[in-house]
C-alpha cells in the first residue's frame, strides 16, 4: 500500500525535536522541575514521537527560552 508522505502545515514548527536529555543539559533545570512547569502551562508542549518517546520541538523551546530572559530582564 503506498502512502503519501505527510505534509507539514505551513504554521508547523521547524527544526529538530529535543529529548529530555537534551532539554536538562540546557536549560539547568531537573526533570521533575520540568514536568511541573509543563503541567502548570509553564514550558512548551511535549510531543509524543512513538509509545515510549517525546520530545519538544526545538523552535518552541528556542522561543521559551527568549520569554524567560525577557522576563528576567523586565523583573
Amino acid at each position: 500500500m503506498n502512502q503519501a508522505p505527510i505534509a507539514p502545515a505551513a504554521d508547523a514548527p521547524r527544526g529538530r525535536f529535543l529529548s529530555m536529555k537534551d532539554i536538562v543539559a540546557d536549560s539547568s533545570l531537573s526533570k521533575p522541575t520540568i514536568n511541573r512547569m509543563h503541567r502548570r502551562g509553564e514550558f512548551p508542549p511535549k510531543r509524543k514521537l512513538s509509545g515510549n518517546r517525546i520530545g519538544w520541538w526545538e523552535s518552541d523551546y528556542e522561543a521559551w527560552k527568549l520569554t524567560r530572559a525577557r522576563a528576567i530582564d523586565d523583573g
